[in-house]
């Protein structure tokens, strides 16, 4: 049987209703067993199941050769809506109109999602810059390094259906003020499978963006212009 991913208290946003005198209490007893049903596969409550976005960089998706102009990155906190920004995760059921969401108590990722998110950026970017990553390893002086900030503006994980994520990023040198890049790209993947199709879902959407990113680095890096086959839109 598959293990359960039950629901908070109550759906994010939305309002309880007032029980009425008259119904009985095996008819709210079905109305939760439903609901369980629908998101876990069979009603109870175990331990939490935790997933990760950490995944190994493809070596088809290595841009840089370590002995090329070795470069360092440098990823800000990401900015998101803090409805998402919690360890459980959240999503809606097969079919549930947009705006509904459910946080599952027994689904979560090793960290609140932003700090999950910002590691696997990155050490995805890094690991396909062969740079370092300023998080783990402090750049020699003189070593050019690359500031990134990425905003998360969209969020959507439909069980059963797909994940729909959207980002806007900027890309600068620290030795400069001036912002050299600024980019936004959406993302769709097909989520079945329930709680682990959203979690693998949501990791390819990570190992997406951090390529998108990492190719908008090393256009700067080779000094020409970043194209929408680079790192999507970008201005």
């Amino acid at each position: 049987m598959t293990p359960s991913h039950s629901l908070s208290n109550r759906p994010v946003g939305a309002g309880r209703r007032a029980s009425s005198p008259s119904r009985r209490p095996w008819a709210l007893a079905a109305a939760t067993l439903g609901a369980l049903l629908a998101l876990g596969g069979c009603a109870g409550s175990g331990p939490p199941a935790y997933f990760t976005l950490a995944e190994p960089v493809p070596p088809a998706e290595v841009l840089r050769a370590p002995g090329q102009s070795p470069l360092a990155i440098e990823l800000a906190p990401l900015q998101m809506p803090e409805r998402w920004a919690r360890p459980q995760l959240v999503v809606r059921q097969a079919g549930e109109a947009q705006g509904r969401a459910h946080i599952l108590e027994t689904a979560r990722w090793t960290s609140t999602f932003e700090s999950e998110l910002r590691d696997a950026l990155s050490a995805g970017v890094a690991g396909r810059l062969s740079a370092l990553d300023q998080s783990r390893t402090p750049a020699p002086r003189g070593q050019v390094v690359y500031r990134v900030s990425v905003q998360m503006v969209d969020f959507d994980a439909e069980l059963g259906g797909q994940v729909r994520a959207a980002f806007n990023w900027t890309l600068r040198r620290a030795d400069s003020d001036e912002r050299a890049l600024a980019c936004g790209l959406a993302f769709n993947q097909p989520a079945p499978d329930g709680v682990d199709g959203v979690a693998l879902a949501t990791r390819r959407i990570s190992g997406q963006l951090a390529a998108a990113i990492a190719r908008g680095i090393a256009a700067l890096a080779d000094s020409r212009p970043a194209t929408g086959a680079d790192a999507g839109s970008c201005r």
